[in-house]
């Protein structure tokens, strides 16, 4: 219960110093002093500032998934990412411009993969669509959600995710349920046509 509590702290303090200071300006003593431990019990728990980024990222992934499998939404579970973003800019800005940049797309990489992923296969449960075509429903999905929330934040983060978010879900309702019943429909075509 200890050494959870302490890494508790450490997260904490270490996300509230990089909302104030570029990640290539952290140390481990800035957030052993924040802390009020030592380096060595801070070394005790992460080998070094970048794993501990990792396990912030993996913890907030693991709460997206959650939220999908609660709620089967892709959508909502965007929103639950977006959360983190938003009470933290400064932080996503700091990463964001900072050699870490690739840990922060290959997060929301994750993030919209694993939702994707998720809701794809739940759609197309009842639906005999190929595994190539559903992969590249997942793919195209992933990019376009990924590429969104890197411009989102390389603008600045101006305005409210949440309604867009919410708004692309309503103007592209429907089309990952219609993209899986056409590879159904081809893969019924192909057989016939093989035989």
């Amino acid at each position: 219960m200890a050494q959870q509590y302490t890494k508790n702290i450490i997260r904490e303090k270490f996300i509230e110093i990089l909302n104030e200071t570029p990640l290539n300006k952290i140390t481990v003593k800035d957030i052993a002093k924040r802390c009020e431990i030592n380096r060595n019990t801070f070394y005790y728990y992460y080998s070094d500032i970048y794993i501990l980024l990792s396990e912030i990222f993996q913890d907030e992934l693991d709460k997206v998934i959650d939220e999908y499998n609660d709620t089967l939404s892709w959508e909502k579970s965007f929103i639950v990412a977006a959360e983190f973003a938003l009470e933290n800019r400064r932080a996503v800005y700091h990463i964001y411009n900072s050699l870490q940049r690739e840990e922060l797309e290959n997060f929301l990489y994750s993030i919209s993969g694993n939702v994707m992923n998720e809701y794809v296969e739940t759609m197309s449960k009842d639906i005999g669509a190929s595994k190539e075509d559903k992969e590249l429903i997942v793919e195209f999905y992933q990019s376009a959600l990924t590429g969104m929330v890197l411009r989102w934040i390389a603008t600045g983060m101006k305005g409210d995710p949440d309604s867009k978010i919410e708004r692309i879900g309503v103007l592209f309702d429907g089309n990952i349920e219609i993209s899986l019943k056409r590879s159904e429909e081809l893969n019924k075509y192909n057989k016939t046509n093989r035989n």
